[in-house]
């Protein structure tokens, strides 16, 4: 068994000798544990949009894009400038782009694993250094002197095994890993923005819908008062209208405050105040605020999306450094040489007889290191398995995030347009409960009830607009579209 062992290694070394190749295993990238397709059925598919598809002729509406998503291009061959529409929302995305701290961090982090890369790279080649001395002294009444200039190499590893070239691939790996964090960072940033925003514009949309319901009820309050003064109406109507007057203003407060904070967090996320002098911005449900996007197939993921990029290249620089673990078992060879002249006296420095050189090479082979580099190996093979994990995990993530904004996209298109059937219903209500109330025929109960099923109607109409568009921001984000301009 030694016999075969010592035959195999020497091959090994032959090989490596003559080909200058490293040890890394053979990388093959791991199967996707994903399905071929994404899920479909009743939940991935829009009533609302498949007639609005029927009855305009696929006219390009949200409502009716999303009926057919095969047919839009592809988040990742969209740029962000042509999917955001809002002029104000891209001139916002302009400048977190310039100003985010987190997305500078991000690009210094590449510049660094750039230029570890290049150090790494260097020690393939010898380092070459020149230099020069004189020595002038006096010993015992009598003063000597002596100079040289000299050129050389100071431990330079001759990579034989392919050591320093596993380390090198290591580092390009983890400097394009760190790059497409960079690229993931900047869609994340991109989707906060727009998010951001549309929580802004809803909340103000809220706090309208609130102010105008404070002043009808502060209406109703007042003309429910007189008409009780008058005897015409019971205590307990003025008190339920003070009611419905008291909570509205509680919501009127609470709204105040989100918009601010909205504005507060906005203005974060920017890295910079918000300028006074940005363009018009449309409307909060504005369903051409962004560009219909595609799917595609879920391996479009494995290369297109930032995050399973960044995975994978993580992965590589693993499958590298098991290579350079397994380099440490051969010899290493080193090689220090200088070549130079030497003279008692200057002006001879350089003339003929003066010459002087040296070439010491080294080898080192490790015999007994109590089983260190057998550790080292199982470590950079255990580190490889991890990394198969999580590069397997990052695309069940990415697989399940863009199956749930899937369904989102359907639903939420079903789910607005019986909100604004809800909407219209309850200000028909409203309008008749309104028009008997005056006229005795109802309760003021029955009025109050109807008013306050309208603005309820009206506040899930909004919070599900602003659902329904953060969660297009998530589509396009989660498909890996965002990281062009």
């Amino acid at each position: 068994m030694m016999k075969l062992k010592v035959g195999a290694c020497a091959v090994t070394f032959a090989v490596a000798l003559l080909t200058g190749c490293t040890l890394d295993p053979h990388y093959v990238r791991p199967a996707a544990p994903i399905p071929a397709a994404y899920p479909e059925g009743d939940a991935y598919e829009s009533t609302t949009a498949a007639k609005a598809a029927a009855d305009a002729g696929a006219s390009g509406s949200l409502a009716a894009s999303a009926a057919t998503p095969s047919t839009a291009p592809l988040a990742v061959d969209t740029a962000w400038r042509s999917f955001f529409r809002d002029e104000r929302l891209q001139r916002l995305i302009e400048i977190a782009l310039a100003n985010n701290r987190d997305l500078r961090v991000a690009a210094l982090n590449v510049a660094e694993y750039e230029a570890q890369y290049r150090i790494t790279r260097a020690a393939l080649a010898p380092s070459i250094t020149a230099s020069g001395n004189m020595t002038r002294e006096r010993t015992q009444g009598a003063i000597a002197s002596s100079s040289d200039v000299s050129v050389g190499t100071t431990s330079w590893e001759i990579d034989f095994f392919g050591r320093l070239r596993s380390l090198k691939r290591q580092a390009l790996e983890n400097y394009l890993a760190t790059d497409a964090s960079r690229q993931s960072t900047q869609i994340s940033l991109i989707a906060t923005v727009a998010t951001d925003y549309l929580t802004l514009l809803a909340d103000e949309r809220l706090l309208q819908l609130t102010e105008d319901t404070v002043k009808s009820d502060q209406a109703t309050y007042d003309v429910t008062k007189r008409v009780q003064e008058l005897g015409n109406a019971s205590l307990l109507d003025v008190q339920q209208a003070q009611n419905s007057l008291a909570s509205a203003k509680a919501n009127l407060a609470s709204y105040r405050r989100a918009v601010a904070q909205d504005r507060n967090n906005l203005a974060a996320v920017l890295g910079a105040p918000i300028p006074d002098n940005l363009p018009p911005a449309r409307k909060f449900d504005d369903e051409s605020m962004f560009a219909d996007i595609g799917a595609g197939v879920p391996s479009l993921l494995l290369t297109r999306r930032p995050d399973i990029v960044q995975a994978e290249h993580a992965l590589k620089a693993a499958n590298a450094n098991i290579g350079a673990a397994r380099a440490a078992f051969f010899p290493k060879i080193e090689l220090t040489a200088t070549a130079g002249t030497s003279s008692s006296t200057l002006s001879n420095l350089f003339k003929a007889g003066t010459g002087a050189w040296a070439f010491a090479p080294s080898v080192s082979v490790p015999i007994f290191d109590y089983g260190s580099n057998k550790a080292s190996l199982d470590v950079a093979r255990i580190e490889k398995q991890i990394e198969v994990a999580d590069y397997e995990s990052a695309i069940q993530t990415a697989f399940k995030e863009v199956a749930n904004a899937l369904t989102a996209r359907a639903t939420y298109v079903d789910q607005v347009e019986a909100d604004r059937e809800y909407v219209a219903s309850a200000q028909n209500y409203y309008t008749l409960a309104e028009a008997r109330y005056k006229t005795g025929t109802d309760s003021f109960l029955t009025f109050l009830d109807a008013q306050r099923t309208l603005y309820t109607a009206q506040q899930q109409l909004a919070t599900d607009i602003l659902s329904r568009q953060s969660n297009l921001v998530t589509l396009y984000k989660v498909l890996g579209g965002g990281w062009e301009g």
